[in-house]
């Protein structure tokens, strides 16, 4: 009857996502570049983006807030994040993420991610004055996820999030919500068979509001000197949605059952259908020895990337990364340093680096 209603409950929410998906990705390629709040898609986690996001069928814990949030359920008991990414280096912008997930019951997670992308102080300039002119601004965008996760049974794991979005400069704001959902299957001896899918950012429209939208303009037919203020009306823009699908499989180089886990190779692959811009497919592996030291690579290939004519991202594919996590403690708590390479063109790539806490 539990294995029933499992089988059921997955049935039922693949069927959710494909139908959610059919809706969303039935547009046309002219759409590109229409979407807004394109900060959903940056990675702001260094484990992940070391793989190019191609570990959709294979990434666990607090990093599965962006990948597929199914894999929080595999949190064990506690994990706590930061990560700091140097986002396009040259440009001055950095991405501060933090995060934590919590077991709950007996196969549930659930779990809290905030992002703030930092600008740093842009001088005010205005039409009548393009020079800067005394003071400055720091837009603000903010993003905070919370999530659920659960295991159905020992090989179907399945979890939803919500997230807040602002973005904020001087006179204009725009606030927002954003749903993800995804879905996880482990299967073969020692569950070495994985896969995945995950839909991301479906949500309302997006609108911004302020002072900024308004100004003075002399009245019409009119002798005296008056004003009024007159409001622009500003248009909706949709959130930059997207499908994700993946497997992966690990390669074990040790017979011995304890020590099978020693020497390790994953293997991944994902193909992500986006709403406002090309299709990707993105492959990675990483080699793994006593979950001590991971060492990732990973290419993210779209249509033109491979020549400068025809691009149309400052990412040029490659990716590269690494984890050192060391434990302590009498639980066998962990503490790790994960460090993520993105290279572009132009800038000098994207950084970043990130400590985890597994309690």
């Amino acid at each position: 009857m539990k294995k029933s209603y499992n089988l059921l409950t997955t049935s039922s929410f693949i069927g959710l996502l494909i139908g959610f998906a059919s809706s969303l990705f039935a547009g046309n390629p002219d759409r590109a570049g229409q979407a807004g709040a394109t900060e959903l898609l940056i990675n702001p986690w260094a484990r992940s983006s070391g793989w190019a996001g191609a570990n959709v069928a294979g990434s666990r814990g607090l990093e599965s807030m962006y990948t597929n949030i199914a894999g929080t359920a595999f949190t064990k008991k506690t994990e706590l994040m930061f990560a700091r990414t140097q986002w396009l280096k040259g440009t001055d912008i950095n991405i501060n993420s933090f995060g934590l997930t919590q077991h709950v019951g007996e196969t549930g997670a659930v779990g809290l991610a905030i992002t703030a992308m930092d600008f740093g102080d842009i001088p005010i300039t205005t039409v009548d004055a393009p020079e800067p002119i005394s003071g400055t601004f720091s837009p603000q965008y903010l993003n905070i996820g919370l999530s659920y996760a659960k295991g159905f049974s020992d090989n179907i794991y399945g979890g939803m999030a919500i997230k807040v979005i602002t973005e904020k400069i001087a006179n204009l704001s725009a606030r927002g919500i954003a749903l993800d959902a995804g879905i996880q299957y482990v299967t073969g001896k020692n569950d070495q068979m994985k896969f995945g899918i995950a839909l991301k950012n479906v949500g309302p429209r997006m609108k911004y509001s302020g002072d900024g939208l308004s100004f003075k303009t002399p009245v019409p037919s009119t002798t005296q000197n008056t004003t009024m203020t007159v409001e622009q009306r500003a248009a909706q823009y949709e959130l930059p949605s997207l499908l994700n699908i993946g497997a992966g499989y690990d390669f074990y180089f040790n017979q011995d059952s304890i020590k099978l886990k020693d020497n390790r190779i994953t293997a991944m692959v994902a193909f992500t259908s986006n709403s406002f811009s090309k299709d990707e497919i993105k492959f990675g592996a990483e080699y793994g020895w006593k979950n001590i030291l991971m060492v990732r690579v990973g290419y993210c290939y779209e249509k033109g990337i491979l020549t400068t004519d025809t691009r149309t991202t400052v990412y040029t594919g490659p990716t590269a990364g690494f984890s050192l996590e060391m434990p302590f403690g009498k639980n066998k708590s962990t503490f790790a340093l994960d460090y993520s390479y993105r290279s572009t063109n132009p800038f000098g790539g994207t950084h970043s680096i990130g400590a985890r806490i597994n309690l």
